[in-house]
């Protein structure tokens, strides 16, 4: 049985996650870019303002859902995890320091994916009978799109892979890094995890969100302020590192029959795959938590989404990267964590084993969270509330049981299910480009109406 699911894993992973539907992607944020005018630049101070210029803002306006702030943490739980730390060495490892500026690339079109994701989703959502936002890319796949077979493939997708990527492979780094630099075994984090999981997600969005907006800025301060130490210890080095960044991204010297050629599409690849991996864009995933905002404004909401990357990418997985290019640690010849940890043991010694520990502990934590939400999202779509206390049990049981396992196969299926997401969102966010257009200008022109001066007689 296992055989067989490896095989059709291996033929499924270059179809549904390769070049094809990285293309797509970048090809969706290029399109936004492009119709919308280059927003995420001409429009940097504006979407600034209203986004990190109103962090403090914390308490929603009304009602019926969170704050614009707690549906940004919940989206950056989902996304700010483990990627941030071994997928970027990973991206090193495999595309050497050009591997950087194309995740680059990736997060600035990736900017604009979220944010016409998001726009999306908040023009479709839903109110249940409760009063409860319901939202997600399910509903502008379905009631946007007109297309509700593929809003269910979606959704089945979703809650498939809340288990997999969401719990299983998060819980497993936690119990590996607690394991490995503190000696606590895997069942004792299991066994702590479980409970505490399943009484937040007993909580509802609001249980979750309250817990991110504590935990998502804690857990990305301490990060940020050592791994700016770290850059801050050799920052000689940026000069340099800057240099093999760009020189590494366009590079085609033939050293011997066109490799310079086949460098440079591999740091291409493995800088777009792993910036897509970290902020989600084009998987339709944080949309989940950015339509329980209570905000009136589809094009405001969007523009949190902006935030949501440039801080997910363009700063966290920065910092990693310039960490281990700065420090020297590619030296060492190791691969994922363990080169992350090298470059901060370079400033805080055995210290900075602890770092990488802890900090992936917090990240994988927070993912399981922002994760935990998105399966719900899919179920609720697909059958209501009734399954909701099924689902919480499950989940908490899988951290327990994920804690110590193998799950070398769990990523190839993850890796699926993400195309499965991947493919239906794309689609749809493509062909109702228009619209985004559309509640884009639209705000724009109230926003611009609103600033204007009156007129004196």
């Amino acid at each position: 049985m296992l055989r067989a699911i490896e095989t059709i894993t291996h033929f499924l992973q270059p179809v549904l996650w390769g070049w094809p539907v990285l293309l797509c992607i970048l090809f969706a944020g290029i399109l936004f870019t492009v119709r919308l005018h280059f927003f995420q630049f001409t429009r940097i101070g504006l979407w600034l303002r209203l986004t990190a210029g109103q962090l403090l803002r914390r308490k929603p306006r009304g009602g019926d859902g969170i704050s614009p702030f707690q549906a940004l943490t919940t989206a950056l739980a989902g996304s700010i995890g483990t990627g941030n730390i071994v997928g970027v060495a990973t991206a090193l490892t495999i595309g050497g320091p050009g591997a950087v500026f194309w995740m680059w690339v990736s997060a600035i079109f990736g900017m604009m994916t979220v944010y016409g994701e998001t726009v999306l989703g908040m023009k479709y959502r839903k109110k249940d009978k409760n009063g409860k936002w319901l939202g997600g890319a399910m509903y502008y796949i379905a009631y946007g799109l007109k297309c509700k077979p593929l809003a269910a493939v979606f959704a089945v997708a979703c809650v498939l892979a809340s288990f997999g990527m969401g719990n299983m492979a998060q819980a497993n780094a936690i119990g590996g890094a607690l394991r490995d630099s503190f000696g606590v075994p895997a069942a004792v984090t299991g066994g702590i995890a479980a409970p505490v999981v399943f009484l937040i997600l007993s909580g509802g969005i609001q249980r979750i969100a309250k817990v991110t907006e504590k935990v998502v800025p804690f857990m990305a301060g301490i990060y940020l302020l050592a791994g700016l130490t770290v850059i801050a210890v050799h920052g000689n080095m940026l000069p340099s590192v800057f240099g093999q960044i760009f020189s590494g991204a366009f590079s085609l010297q033939s050293v011997s029959g066109g490799v310079g050629g086949t460098v440079m599409m591999t740091a291409l690849r493995t800088g777009v795959s792993r910036g897509i991996f970290t902020n989600e864009a084009g998987l339709g995933s944080s949309v989940m938590a950015h339509t329980e905002a209570d905000c009136k404004e589809p094009a405001e909401q969007g523009m949190w989404g902006i935030f949501q990357v440039f801080a997910d990418t363009i700063v966290m997985c920065t910092v990693t990267a310039l960490c281990i290019l700065c420090s020297g640690a590619m030296e060492t010849g190791k691969e994922g964590g363990a080169l992350s940890t090298a470059a901060f043991c370079t400033v805080f010694g055995a210290l900075g084993n602890g770092v990488i520990a802890v900090s992936i502990a917090l990240f994988a934590f927070a993912t399981m969270l922002g994760w935990s939400h998105y399966g719900q999202c899919g179920l609720r779509y697909l059958c209501g509330e009734k399954l909701l206390v099924p689902y919480r049990i499950l989940f908490a049981f899988f951290t327990a049981a994920a804690c110590g396992m193998d799950l070398t196969l769990v990523w190839d299926v993850c890796d699926i299910l993400n195309g499965f997401m991947a493919i239906p969102n794309l689609v749809a966010i493509i062909l109702l480009s228009n619209q985004v257009k559309k509640e884009t200008n639209q705000y724009l022109y109230r926003h611009k109406k609103k600033k204007r001066p009156r007129q004196t007689e």
